[in-house]
């Protein structure tokens, strides 16, 4: 049984095997190589362990071994290609629906990231244990724009500058007046001059103030965390020591998140021959 409908699976490989390098193998002199396993089945495996978890040992099979999914993932992390793919989504969506870029919310997620590694420190809320901390940057509509990685023990305003400044990576024509949503954390001197700079306004919960969320427009990214942390195992408890894999992890989680809010939001405003019968 696959782990995401196909409806959203076939269109993300169709994009990503558009971005793959073009590889060409030599054939081996006494012909006696084994084939190179597919792309294709690489990349299922790990959208499989993104959405289950677990160790490559238990998600590999005679199809597939741990080694080939390491090598292949850091083969496409070298190429940047689940940055890629996240972009892509996002250009799509802004085409078909339109991004919401004039409201814009950041908030910081803490995980669990047991075997420490890169990104990582001391969580506050997890009685010191490990942990890391995902600074996101979402538009009105809580689609995960862009990401800074950090331990658990960093704090969300100074990380609010290198979120931010993520944005600029996409190259989206920005509207004249932003909005920069922001919880109780980030209720500073700092912040203020720095949405300044930015030329952002921003709404700024006050600490000591207790505001119920659906009452301000933060509501939304509490919903992306959501859909990363129970909807992505291999996000909520992070066994990957390295930055870039981390980071590729999320990029590709972000990209399923796009697709199919993509699929949710054009079923009842397009037809096309691969439209599911039901609303996704």
């Amino acid at each position: 049984m696959p782990v995401l409908p196909a409806s959203i699976t076939d269109p993300l490989w169709e994009q990503f095997q558009v971005l793959l390098p073009n590889r060409a193998v030599a054939a081996h002199p006494l012909g006696c190589h084994r084939p190179r396993i597919p792309d294709r089945v690489v990349f299922d495996k790990l959208l499989a362990r993104l959405v289950l978890g677990g160790t490559y040992q238990q998600h590999a099979d005679h199809t597939c071994s741990a080694t080939t999914m390491r090598a292949r993932r850091d083969e496409w992390i070298a190429h940047s290609l689940f940055e890629r793919l996240h972009q892509l989504a996002l250009e799509a969506y802004d085409n078909a629906i339109g991004l919401d870029l004039e409201n814009l919310v950041v908030d910081g997620c803490i995980v669990k990231a047991p075997g420490g590694g890169q990104n990582t420190g001391r969580s506050p809320v997890d009685r010191g244990k490990s942990g890391l901390k995902r600074s996101v940057l979402v538009d009105g509509e809580g689609l995960p724009l862009g990401w800074v990685l950090a331990g658990a023990n960093r704090n969300d305003s100074p990380l609010l500058r290198p979120t931010l400044e993520t944005l600029h990576l996409f190259g989206f024509r920005l509207p004249p007046a932003i909005t920069v949503h922001l919880d109780a954390g980030y209720d500073s001197q700092p912040t203020r001059a720095l949405l300044e700079e930015l030329g952002c306004a921003g709404r700024i919960t006050p600490k000591g103030q207790s505001a119920p969320i659906n009452h301000t427009h933060r509501w939304v990214i509490e919903r992306t965390n959501s859909w990363h942390n129970r909807g992505f195992k291999a996000l909520a408890i992070v066994t990957d020591r390295r930055a870039v894999v981390q980071n590729a992890w999320v990029a590709l989680a972000s990209a399923v998140i796009v697709i199919r809010r993509l699929l949710r939001r054009a079923w009842t405003a397009y037809r096309w021959d691969a439209r599911p019968a039901r609303r996704p």
